[in-house]
């Protein structure tokens, strides 16, 4: 057996040599001793080999002893939890003196493992994205594709939220989609317009492609206290967020609340890989805004034009109290010829600002180059009324009118009718107005 130590003990492998029928530890060499901690024979001489190596209290469940032959080793690979380390294994027996030993060397392969595991993890990412961003695109409309691609996210990180944040105008920002997990607070209409400094650090990280990565929350209570009562009133005690580029410029970002924490890196990566398919969501999101405003919406006014009228009116319920407002301005024929039209589309945009204060929470439209429309439903008479009078007492403060005609029914199945007698009432108040004020209603 010396001789046999003897060439083992400078190898630059384990090695460890062990009595078969006992178990006993009769010898490791120098590499094998630093790999477990020990200075001398002494400190494993005569213990169990499961003991020392694995950390058991019986034989090992995987031990092959009963498998050895002299003159063959037997190779296998083995991940040892008490080193943390990955194993090529090669066994054999050797007989000397009436006894058989098992002489096992050891050579270390946990980089190659390591570098397996991250290209299988990378793979399976990949498998991940792709059923996602596919589920997402059998969607016919960009918000329910957002929905479906975070509803997925967050399941497949074992997250308790998933959501997007957007920068607004006023330099905040809000949280424009969210997912929750079962039993988990949704958060989102607590975190709109948050203030610029609450991310102000994120952002710095975002202009130098820097992703955020936080273990343990109480890691930024002194570094980021804004952020952490942030993020500690949401119960959130770990996250990974990216942020969302649109033509190099940070708009937003998105992330996951919770996964667990051996997670981290690889839900930073699936939202990293996910980021682009998002900013592409978003961006067809707004082009079809821009085509339904352009469709919908009066360019001068920005009020909704017939098509967005003949949708709303659609939709009322028609019950609960109904309201029509008519209104047509006046003076504007007699402005556009004497000042120009730049003259009559201030008019225009003025009476439709005093429109919007006095009745902007219910329907309103332009139908027509002097005429403009509120679809009010529900609402009481009264309020009704206390509006139109809100209505007169504003234009009159900034010296616009607008002949105005009104109808309120507490039901009714005929919106149209309202329409109708709306109009009426309108041209009435208009025809009146011309005959008191003494003007030519052609030139005017």
């Amino acid at each position: 057996m010396t001789k046999i130590w003897e060439f083992f003990e400078n190898l630059n492998e384990p090695v460890y040599v062990s009595d078969i029928e006992s178990y006993e530890l009769v010898y490791m060499n120098k590499k094998a001793m630093e790999r477990y901690g020990f200075s001398s024979t002494e400190e494993y001489s005569g213990r169990k080999c499961y003991e020392v190596l694995q950390g058991c209290l019986s034989p090992c469940a995987m031990c092959n002893n009963c498998e050895l032959t002299a003159g063959q080793f037997k190779e296998w690979q083995y991940y040892n939890p008490k080193i943390d380390r990955h194993m090529l294994l090669k066994d054999t027996l050797v007989e000397e003196d009436g006894r058989r030993y098992r002489v096992e060397l050891a050579i270390d392969i946990t980089a190659q493992e390591q570098r397996s595991d991250l290209l299988r993890s990378y793979q399976s990412l990949e498998i991940l994205v792709n059923n996602g961003i596919r589920l997402a695109l059998n969607e016919p409309v960009p918000d329910k594709s957002i929905e479906v691609i975070l509803e997925y996210i967050g399941l497949a990180l074992n997250g308790e939220r998933t959501y997007i944040f957007e920068r607004n105008e006023s330099g905040g920002d809000d949280n424009t989609y969210e997912w929750v997990a079962a039993g988990v607070t949704p958060e989102k209409d607590n975190l709109q317009n948050l203030p610029a400094e609450v991310c102000a650090n994120w952002y710095r990280n975002f202009s130098e492609s820097k992703n955020i990565v936080i273990e343990d929350l109480e890691d930024i209570r002194e570094s980021d206290p804004l952020q952490y009562d942030n993020l500690k009133r949401q119960d959130i005690h770990s996250i990974a967020v990216v942020p969302l580029y649109i033509d190099g410029r940070v708009i937003g970002f998105y992330g996951v609340d919770n996964p667990p924490k051996h997670k981290l890196d690889y839900a930073s990566n699936m939202l990293q890989i996910m980021g682009h398919f998002i900013v592409s969501t978003l961006k067809r999101r707004n082009l079809v805004k821009e085509l339904q405003d352009m469709s919908y919406c009066d360019q001068l006014t920005k009020l909704g034009n017939r098509h967005a009228m003949e949708e709303f009116k659609n939709t009322m319920k028609l019950s609960g109290g109904v309201g029509v407002v008519f209104c047509d301005i006046t003076g504007l024929k007699k402005l556009n010829d004497t000042a120009g039209h730049s003259a009559g589309d201030k008019l225009i945009c003025g009476c439709a600002d005093c429109l919007r204060r006095a009745l902007g929470e219910f329907g309103l439209f332009r139908i027509g180059g002097d005429e403009l429309l509120v679809l009010c439903n529900p609402v009481g008479e009264q309020q009704l009324k206390e509006r139109i009078d809100q209505l007169h007492k504003d234009m009159d403060e900034r010296g616009l009118t607008m002949a105005v005609g009104s109808v309120w029914r507490d039901s009714t199945n005929d919106i149209q009718y309202l329409m109708t007698e709306a109009e009426r009432l309108m041209y009435a108040e208009k025809a009146e107005y011309y005959h008191r004020m003494g003007i030519d209603r052609r030139k005017y």
